[in-house]
């Protein structure tokens, strides 16, 4: 998780904390929205991801309130301090890792079953 949350931070200019709520709440969308056996073995290989995911999701009932779906990450994102070039940013980066942890194809069906995310690639 340290590797991930530094490659953020410093490709997106966001801070530490910052960058680590961001992929516990990206990868919480992922785990809910995309491919679950693809999306499983990309977040076996981020440790610390599962600690993560549980905290962006613990007691948050404005993200409840607000649904699921790209539009409840970006708001949730934005919520953070993030505008949408830092955004897209982040979602580069997170796809680049994601290529050099379980590889271009399986990154690419992540992609491609998530429903919204591909106009991020």
């Amino acid at each position: 998780m340290d590797e991930l949350v530094g490659r953020l931070a410093i490709k997106a200019g966001i801070d530490g904390a910052v960058a680590e709520k961001t992929i516990g709440i990206v990868l919480g969308f992922l785990r809910n929205e995309g491919p679950s056996d693809t999306v499983q073995a990309l977040i076996d290989q981020i440790p610390g991801a599962e600690a993560a995911i549980a905290a962006s999701s613990s007691g948050n009932g404005l993200s409840r309130l607000m649904g699921g779906g790209l539009m409840a990450v970006g708001t949730r994102l934005m919520a953070l301090g993030l505008g949408m070039s830092e955004i897209q940013n982040i979602a580069r980066e997170l796809f680049v890792f994601g290529r050099d942890k379980i590889g271009a194809d399986q990154m690419g069906e992540i992609i491609s079953g998530t429903p919204g995310l591909s106009q991020f690639a």
